[in-house]
């Protein structure tokens, strides 16, 4: 991690994994954007547009766009897993605070995430640094022991 008080970073991206979801949440696009937007609000985001889509037979993509950057999902209601991207730039949102709403909207048995720092600038020089992002923490909200999931004996999602 850099310790140098000339170095700032553009934008924070927290790369979200959510495990044991309950997968008809995770099926219902309604749902499952209602909870993207309440996370973007919860960050302090300002939304700007949404774009979601139900797969078939099950899953959810979607998109809402911020003022600030964007938050991204995809799920597997079949494994009761969801892959999310929070991105804010500023420092007018927090991603951790999406993060928490998310986990427990989609009623999260356990959580993990990875922070990055992105867009590395010398404040001094007003020049970007050219290396890749860097890890700023990781995370995980389960005192559970990791363990397989989604198993052939998990329950499939209804369709809704």
């Amino acid at each position: 991690m850099n310790t140098d008080s000339t170095v700032v970073n553009l934008g924070r991206h927290l790369l979200a994994e959510f495990y044991d979801c309950n997968p008809n949440i995770l099926n219902n696009l309604q749902r499952v954007e209602e909870a993207m937007n309440g996370a973007a609000v919860a960050c302090g985001a300002t939304i700007v547009d949404t774009k979601f889509h139900h797969f078939s037979p099950y899953g959810v993509s979607g998109a809402v766009i911020i003022a600030e950057s964007h938050l991204a999902i995809h799920t597997w209601p079949e494994y009761g897993y969801a892959a999310v991207d929070l991105f804010t730039c500023g420092t007018s949102c927090d991603p951790k605070l999406a993060y928490e709403y998310l986990q427990e909207k989609f009623c999260s048995g356990s959580a993990y995430f990875s922070e990055l720092k992105r867009g590395l600038i010398n404040l001094t020089t007003q020049k970007m640094i050219e290396s890749p992002f860097q890890l700023e923490a990781q995370m995980s909200t389960t005192t559970a022991e990791p363990h397989i999931i989604g198993s052939q004996h998990q329950p499939q999602p209804q369709e809704v």
